[in-house]
């Protein structure tokens, strides 16, 4: 088996789910999404998106999955019953992200152009 470059499991991961446009995914939040933020600490430190729930990347799985012992309730509950929008900085983590939750059985979307496109939007962002 060939070693893939993390580039090539982005494209990979990118044509197996949807992206959403950010206004698209504010609407999907609306109306019973959850927004994943998967950036580290010291970013959503900067800013976060407000009733974002905030997993780094490095502890999705664990998180995602209710039989970890150390899921996320409010996670666990959007299996089956909506939308998973996931939110990083560019696209990239969240859209490998993304892909995990789907293969977990999530309904998930990578927020096309990640918190930049969030904030070039004039979402609603806090601290």
């Amino acid at each position: 088996m060939k070693a893939e470059s993390m580039k090539e499991m982005i494209i990979a991961a990118r044509a197996e789910i949807f992206a959403a446009k950010p206004h698209d995914a504010y609407e999907g939040l609306q109306n019973g999404g959850l927004l994943l933020d998967v950036r580290e600490a010291e970013e959503v430190a900067e800013a976060q998106v407000p009733g974002a729930l905030c997993v780094p990347r490095g502890l999705l799985e664990s998180r995602a999955d209710p039989e970890s012992g150390s899921s996320r309730p409010e996670l666990v509950r959007q299996r089956g019953n909506g939308r998973v929008y996931v939110l990083c900085a560019s696209g990239a983590r969240a859209t490998l992200a993304a892909h995990t939750l789907t293969r977990m059985g999530y309904e998930a979307s990578v927020i096309e152009g990640g918190m930049e496109a969030w904030k070039d939007a004039s979402l609603p962002i806090g601290r």
